[in-house]
């Protein structure tokens, strides 16, 4: 489910303006930042865990940078432990 998560994330992050309102996706991700503040700690870790796992086994450098960059982008480090 995670994976599926950040190839939606991923494409609407890369997304156009004429592929997507630029607001609509805003809230888009704001919204996914705000379910993931609302994950405990272990889930936060988990997730941590698995983002780190798919970084390094991803061959595309964009999308490496993607997933190492999402656990400060959707501020699952604020109460990470």
């Amino acid at each position: 489910m995670a994976e599926a998560l950040v190839d939606v994330l991923w494409f609407i992050d890369g997304s156009e303006d004429e592929q997507m309102d630029p607001d609509d996706a805003v809230k888009v991700l704001e919204g996914v930042a705000h379910l993931v503040s609302k994950l405990s700690s272990d889930q936060r870790n988990e997730l941590i865990e698995l983002l780190g796992t798919m970084a390094e086994a991803e061959s595309d450098p964009a999308r490496r940078e993607f997933l190492e960059g999402f656990p400060e982008g959707f501020g699952l480090l604020d109460d990470a432990v």
